[in-house]
């Protein structure tokens, strides 16, 4: 039975990633919502108890395909999943390789001791929070499982739609107000999605990412003009999705006003940003692109120079502790950004570990960052003097170790992942500017967080009109933030194989042709099934031989 189950799971595991949320969604939505009923008990109250249950099984459940995923695509073994059997580039594809398994298993790894800790009240103060919650993890695993450009696109506007209502869950007026920002831009932001899409579409008469890779590489005159302006569009697209300067300006109010489960959660949401940059400019616009090779090269890595320096000059500028940790995600893009702009393999393995770091940490920060606003009377996390917090040590002793690792400090792996990005860029013709920008960060990081918590822990100055808060943090909410800070020991601790497997992610990126091989079933040199433009005319390249006997040379499982 077991091994049915298994063999079931292996066989689908790459569609069974989005599939789950979604019957998990649909689950709780037949359940019906009984937040509005739970201050009055009965069903209301019942109903919201199981809604947790489902919704903690679903995401320990979905934890642990996540960590199948990423054992499966240690192999090496590229999973292509043909949706309908229809093979690839005319059918809709889901692959799974050591990126897309490590992202899934980052979402499931935020995803639980964020939803553990919005059981402890944050879930009530909106209706079907559960629902959207399973929503915005479809989106996610989605955008990160598909072979496709267009699906790509499809998968952006389902996470972007349960994060619009997420974003405004619990009301006031802040939200309301930085929501509607947030949606106008991401629905620009979709709109020239599609004209990009449209662009590519328009020189290789395909949008899957091999088949796209494959044809762009072929472009030449106009059509390979007009596929480094897509190139150029995308860029823009994915950069305003991951805080990109000049785009980055709706972040930090928007996760500020979030709240503090949501705004964890939204620690991810810029990674999909940057998950997208990395597939598109190594998959398609990679060093063996042809005329169209590197397009965005010359503004990727002084645009996420500029925003790693901008983003922690604004938090040493923020006049709340929310706001701060919203610009410290920004500073974080912008590093990954830079080593990612390199197009190095060593430089790509030194962002991945340092995402894996910065994502965690951030997460970790904005859930803490409520806890110690809960203790503050009406100043909240506001940088000013205010009443003294009920457990100074232990939540002292938190943000300590969270602006420790935020900076980079040894022996955590925040300073492994810089010590990675200095290495991997030494000798290159940006050094200098990597190395000054990643230091001076680090440094600065320190100072404002330092800055922080002089305020919240030095400066008390109780006022009389305000009522002392008669409790300190509640077990369960603390055990949240706990396993934020037991994820980064463990990212100290397993440094070496995690390195490892970055090290094989970028190596597997890198391998342009096997990833094309893999997805679209054809032997080395053999030309891709797609009809394409090329050089003005219509050409319909050959089929592959179907009594062909060669092999890819990257093993590729195909399911179905």
């Amino acid at each position: 039975m077991f091994d049915a189950v298994f063999s079931f799971w292996l066989q689908h595991a790459p569609v069974l990633s989005v599939l789950l949320p979604v019957f998990t969604a649909v689950a709780l939505l037949l359940l019906g919502d009984g937040s509005q009923q739970v201050a009055g008990g009965g069903h209301g109250d019942s109903r919201q108890r199981w809604a947790r249950r489902l919704a903690m099984a679903s995401v320990f459940l979905g934890l642990l395909m996540a960590i199948g995923l990423v054992v499966q695509a240690s192999s090496g073994e590229l999973l292509v999943y043909q949706l309908g059997e229809w093979p690839a580039p005319f059918g809709i594809v889901m692959v799974l390789d050591r990126l897309s398994g490590l992202m899934v298993l980052l979402t499931y790894v935020v995803a639980v001791p964020v939803l553990w800790y919005a059981t402890g009240g944050w879930d009530t103060r909106g209706r079907h929070f559960h629902a959207l919650f399973q929503f915005q993890l479809m989106g996610l695993c989605g955008a990160f499982m598909t072979g496709d450009l267009f699906n790509l696109f499809v998968f952006f506007e389902v996470l972007l739609i349960a994060s619009y209502v997420l974003l405004v869950h619990g009301q006031g007026r802040e939200r309301f107000r930085m929501g509607i920002h947030y949606v106008v831009l991401n629905l620009s932001a979709s709109g020239l999605f599609l004209i990009g899409l449209a662009m590519v579409y328009s020189v290789t008469g395909t949008l899957n990412m091999a088949d796209v890779g494959l044809q762009v590489a072929q472009l030449k005159g106009d059509n390979a003009w007009l596929a480094q302006a897509a190139a150029l569009v995308l860029l823009a697209v994915f950069g305003l999705k991951a805080a990109l300067v000049p785009l980055y300006f709706w972040l930090p109010g928007t996760y500020a006003a979030a709240s503090a489960p949501v705004a964890a959660l939204f620690a991810i949401m810029t990674k999909v940003g940057v998950y997208s940059i990395i597939r598109t400019h190594w998959v398609i616009f990679g060093v063996g692109a042809g005329e169209s090779a590197l397009a965005v090269a010359d503004w990727l890595l002084p645009l996420a120079l500029t925003t790693s320096a901008l983003g922690v000059l604004g938090a040493l500028a923020a006049h709340s502790m929310s706001r701060l940790v919203a610009y410290l995600t920004v500073s974080s893009v912008g590093t990954l950004l830079a080593c990612v702009g390199l197009f190095t393999t060593d430089t790509l393995s030194a962002a991945l570990y340092y995402m894996l770091h910065s994502t965690i940490v951030i997460a970790g920060l904005f859930l803490l960052v409520e806890l110690m606003a809960a203790q503050r009377g009406q100043a909240l996390d506001k940088l000013r003097p205010a009443l003294a917090v009920r457990e100074p040590v232990l939540l002292g002793l938190m943000l300590l170790f969270g602006a420790a690792s935020a900076a980079g400090l040894p022996p955590l792996p925040g300073f492994l992942g810089k010590l990675m990005i200095l290495e991997s860029s030494a000798g290159l013709p940006a050094q200098a500017w990597v190395w000054t920008v990643v230091l001076c960060v680090g440094f600065f990081t320190i100072v404002g967080l330092a800055r922080a918590g002089v305020v919240l822990f030095w400066h008390v100055q109780p006022e009389p009109d305000e009522a002392q808060s008669n409790s300190g943090s509640s077990p369960k909410l603390l055990s949240a933030v706990w396993a934020f800070m037991a994820l980064t020991l463990a990212m100290a601790v397993l440094a070496s194989p995690i390195k490892r497997y970055t090290d094989d992610t970028a190596t597997q990126l890198a391998d342009t042709a096997a990833y094309a091989q893999a997805v679209l079933g054809l032997a080395p040199g053999q030309p891709s099934t797609s009809t394409r433009p090329y050089d003005g005319a219509r050409q319909s390249v050959p089929a592959p031989a179907a009594d062909s006997a060669a092999a890819p040379e990257t093993p590729a499982k195909e399911t179905r």
